[in-house]
């Protein structure tokens, strides 16, 4: 086994790696760009290691400052974690030329399966079967056009590098064919540095199951069983699960003998994913799965085969790195139970799952895991930590396992409506509401199933008069919530022979709340709610609602729903102006990747203005109303949030010019 290993990666991966290495006695270094600097893994690690500025570019994805920075501090192995140099071929040559172990398959495992459509090649003679659709080298849109046809619509265009959903584009028609390809090829280039892409059939109830495999330096090969991935969010993983809902012996069998056959035809090492889709159009059946890619590495969503398995998957590639044998064979791993796991996100799910950063204000999860459950929060974050916009969005990774899928769902739904974020707008109530869809409830789940039911999973209920009061009171400081050493707490609004009443005003989005606060002779606090609620509430202690404040706002938890409120601050100027001025803002950090439109143009209500790149994906800003183009952002302009992208000339000086 090894003494010290590096972990080139941040976050919530390079977290869980060090707890496994100090369960087994190693040395951990970590790896950290200037946002990094003061990030959990950072304290967590025996040492850490600058490698640069933030951008990935400048510092996760330097190969020679990651392999120089292991040399220095005596690491004997790198373990690559997931995403940025995971399963780049080039930095696993870079690690071994250096005299060092790389955690994970070999270079030429990786190149074998690293671009999509050799890896379909490949497959097909190895006898595994594979998606119909054009996995060939030429590019050129003609030919990539009459593919489609051959196919047949619907058609799904895909990046043949890289994953997460980025260069992956469904195509209905072929009208749409063009701008789609254009689409997906930027975002794929932006994403892997590759914009070449493969065409395949799109299949119409589509399951993404995958299964988890394993490989040692001695030619054994083993499976770990399947997870089901298919609830899905612009082709990304929201919640997932172990086994899959309603899988039969015969599919089983027949996919997990796949899995171990194209992992020994590329003498894989190493901990892998074989992800296949089925179609379930009919029930899932033997005969109806295909394989999509390999993913040569440790996934996201490893923790719930972990649970079901009784395995600890970075534990194996420690052990297999360092010359061991598979701990396991195949007749010695067992299911048990059932897992979940929900991908907690910095997002906007009303806003079509913009991006979203803030500082983590507040950030609490279950203390204990439900009755009859096993819990685990995978995170890589902590109160008052930033989310960033250099980086993935996601806060934690909440896992539970029981003893079947009810009550494992059961859990999942009490552990998200247990958990309080603040500081964020962040997609809690979305995934409560996808466990409690009907649909998912039952199993019957497929790739399309959010896309279908996405208005109501994503629907903001708006906040009740209860809610409205609970962030009234506190604002108004009358609200202070008592504690043990601090009896006087719920006399903050008391005066001798009458109630004193304070006017209060809140923000809850654009929306203006006023309010008076009072107290009651029987010393409660009353709160009066002004139109359009009209609704007056009476508050005491004995059922405090789940609150929490942080600077000029208040959060209120209702279940896995977070109410923020903004606090007006009285002495600063209003923005309503600024408001009224006719402006799109940015909706987060990004770049300008494209402008459709130039100033002085005449635009209608949701016409495409340009495009902006955000951590890799692309987000289109339409018209909010017909204009004319005042001042648009300019191609290749790095912006923040809230920075101006689009002026529209004012109403009067527009029908000026109309009539000139």
């Amino acid at each position: 086994m090894f003494t010290k290993i590096l972990i080139a990666n941040r976050g919530e991966i390079a977290c869980r790696v060090i707890r496994t290495a100090r369960k087994l006695r190693v040395h951990t270094v970590a790896v950290y760009s200037d946002a990094d600097a003061r990030s959990l893994h950072v304290e967590m690690a025996d040492e850490a290691v600058h490698i640069g500025p933030s951008p990935v570019g400048e510092s996760y994805l330097r190969g020679d400052r990651i392999v120089a920075a292991a040399l220095a501090t005596g690491a004997q192995a790198i373990h690559p974690g997931y995403g940025f140099l995971s399963e780049n071929p080039d930095f696993v040559d870079q690690v071994v030329t250096a005299g060092l172990i790389f955690i994970g398959p070999s270079a030429a495992s990786i190149r074998a399966m690293g671009l999509k459509d050799a890896a379909k090649r490949l497959m097909e003679k190895a006898g595994v079967p594979v998606v119909p659709g054009y996995h060939g080298e030429a590019q050129e849109i003609v030919l990539l056009a009459s593919k489609a046809r051959e196919i047949g619509y619907p058609v799904l265009i895909k990046a043949r590098a890289g994953g997460g959903g980025k260069g992956m584009r469904r195509v209905e028609h072929p009208d749409d064919f063009s701008e789609a390809l254009s689409s997906a090829r930027r975002e794929a280039k932006a994403a892997f540095g590759d914009d070449r892409v493969l065409v395949e059939k799109y299949v119409d109830k589509p399951r993404h199951i995958e299964v988890q495999v394993f490989g040692d330096n001695f030619g054994n090969a083993v499976h770990l069983y399947e997870r089901d991935c298919s609830a899905q969010r612009r082709h990304q993983k929201v919640i997932e699960e172990a086994p899959a809902p309603s899988m039969t012996p015969a599919l089983r069998k027949a996919m997990t003998e796949a899995a171990v056959k194209a992992a020994k035809a590329i003498n894989y090492s190493g901990a892998g994913t074989i992800e296949f889709i089925v179609d379930a159009s009919q029930g899932l059946k033997a005969d109806r799965f295909w394989f999509m890619e390999m993913n040569t590495r440790l996934q996201v969503e490893h923790p719930v085969t972990e649970m079901v398995t009784g395995t600890d998957l970075v534990e194996w590639q420690l052990r297999v790195a360092s010359g061991e044998k598979l701990p396991k064979t195949q007749s010695e791993i067992a299911l048990s139970g059932h897992a979940f796991e929900a991908r907690i996100y910095a997002e906007d799910a009303a806003k079509g799952f913009l991006p979203a950063t803030g500082t983590l204000h507040h950030l609490k999860f279950p203390g204990v895991a439900p009755e009859g459950a096993a819990m685990r929060i995978e995170t890589g974050v902590r109160a008052g930590d930033a989310i960033s916009p250099y980086y993935d969005p996601m806060i934690a990774k909440l896992v539970v396992h029981a003893g079947d899928r009810q009550a494992a769902l059961e859990a999942l739904r009490t552990a998200l409506a247990q958990s309080e974020i603040a500081g964020s707008t962040v997609n809690t109530a979305f995934l409560a509401a996808l466990a409690a869809d009907p649909d998912f409830a039952a199993g019957d789940v497929d790739t399309g199933l959010i896309g279908r039911h996405q208005e109501a999973l994503t629907a903001v209920a708006p906040p009740t008069g209860e809610i409205i009061s609970a962030a009234v009171l506190a604002a108004s400081g009358a609200g202070a919530l008592p504690s043990s050493d601090d009896p006087w707490s719920s006399l903050a609004g008391y005066a001798h022979f009458h109630g004193v009443a304070r006017r209060m005003r809140l923000k809850f989005g654009d929306e203006q709340i006023q309010a008076k606060v009072s107290m009651r002779p029987d010393g409660r606090f009353q709160v009066a709610l002004d139109a359009p609620y009209d609704s007056t509430n009476s508050h005491d202690f004995r059922a405090v609602p789940r609150l929490v404040r942080w600077p000029a706002h208040i959060t209120v938890f209702e279940g896995a729903a977070g109410y923020a409120f903004t606090v007006p601050d009285p002495l600063a100027r209003s923005d309503e102006a600024a408001a009224a001025s006719g402006s799109l803002r940015a909706p987060m950090p990004g770049l300008v990747k494209l402008v459709r439109v130039a100033k002085g143009d005449a635009v209608i209500k949701g016409q495409i203005l340009l495009i902006l790149e955000a951590m890799k994906m692309e987000h289109t800003i339409a018209a909010p109303h017909d204009g004319v183009i005042a001042e648009i952002a300019g191609e290749g302009a790095q912006v923040t949030d809230g920075t101006v992208l689009v002026r529209f000339v004012e109403e009067q000086s527009a029908s000026n010019s109309a009539t000139s």
